[in-house]
């Protein structure tokens, strides 16, 4: 096993030593496995210094006690990984109804945010991964309520800038932020420097637009805070599906030269998605070979 490993890191580490511009590749880490020792061996296998945290140990971030996210920490810290971006699931829910009980929902959401701040400090990030609410798998966004969302959005955003954090709005699938269209509707109505977007060109995609190069030309770069990179294809029922980098449509190589020419220098994070039958740790590594290619050419 040490033997593999010790292929695998000799193959991956020219490939970084062949880009001059250094990108802040990294990856979302419970796309590796739950336990941050299997992360870390993985990560320094592949040269990767940048994380995104959702789940670990078994569990949401958010969830998790303070002490366990200044374990993970120490053990970053250990091995020279920094933490790009703390994952978390803030208003990723139906859009509460304008009664006490969607009140308490929403005072929830608050209290997630909070301690999110708190988890982020701990974990040395300003950035800060959230979303613009969502609707059922069935339903189609109702254009009446966007007014209210972009308020509740600007209300978080004034939050995270009270403490000096940004949040990096996630579009996905079956949220009223989605597509590149409802991505730049949203950054200008809420302007605030202290919200940007966590950019996921595939997950536009599932809409059917081209997202590159005509979704991202939709969106101001300077308010793109965090970028997920993977690969998608339609399958025979067209339906989107995920595939390993290079399997799918996804100009990756455009996207990362876009916005690099554009000034973008934060991390772009892979966040594998698709499954292998050999499990996940195999398909982020496979789809990690395949973006490493991209990157050899950037």
């Amino acid at each position: 096993m040490e033997r593999r490993h010790f292929l695998h890191a000799a193959l991956a580490a020219p490939l970084f030593a062949l880009d001059p511009k250094s990108l802040k590749l990294g990856i979302s880490i419970d796309e590796i496995a739950d336990d941050p020792q299997v992360v870390v061996r993985f990560m320094k296998e592949f040269g990767l210094r940048y994380a995104e945290i959702r789940n670990v140990w078994g569990k949401y971030n958010t969830s998790l006690p303070l002490e366990k996210l200044s374990e993970l920490r120490q053990i970053f810290d250990e091995h020279g990984i920094q933490t790009s971006v703390l994952a978390t699931g803030f208003f990723k829910i139906a859009l509460p109804p304008e009664t006490p009980a969607g009140q308490a929902i929403l005072d929830q959401q608050w209290k997630l945010l909070d301690g999110a701040m708190d988890r982020a400090k701990i974990m040395g990030t300003k950035r800060i991964r959230t979303f613009a609410f969502t609707y059922d798998n069935d339903a189609k966004p109702d254009p009446a309520v966007y007014p209210r969302i972009y308020e509740l959005v600007k209300e978080s955003a004034r939050r995270a800038k009270a403490r000096g954090f940004q949040l990096a709005l996630e579009n996905v699938n079956h949220s009223y932020v989605w597509s590149s269209t409802e991505a730049a509707a949203l950054l200008k109505a809420v302007p605030d420097d202290a919200l940007g977007l966590t950019w996921d060109p595939n997950n536009a995609g599932q809409t059917g637009e081209k997202v590159f190069p005509e979704g991202y030309r939709r969106l101001d770069p300077a308010r793109i805070h965090n970028v997920h990179l993977r690969d998608f294809r339609t399958n025979s029922a067209g339906v989107v599906e995920w595939c390993a980098v290079g399997e799918g449509v996804m100009d990756n190589l455009g996207q990362i030269r876009a916005l690099r020419k554009a000034g973008y220098d934060q991390a772009f994070t892979l966040e594998t998605h698709y499954k292998s039958p050999q499990g996940k740790e195999h398909a982020s590594r496979t789809s990690m070979t395949g973006l490493l290619k991209v990157v050899e050419r950037v």
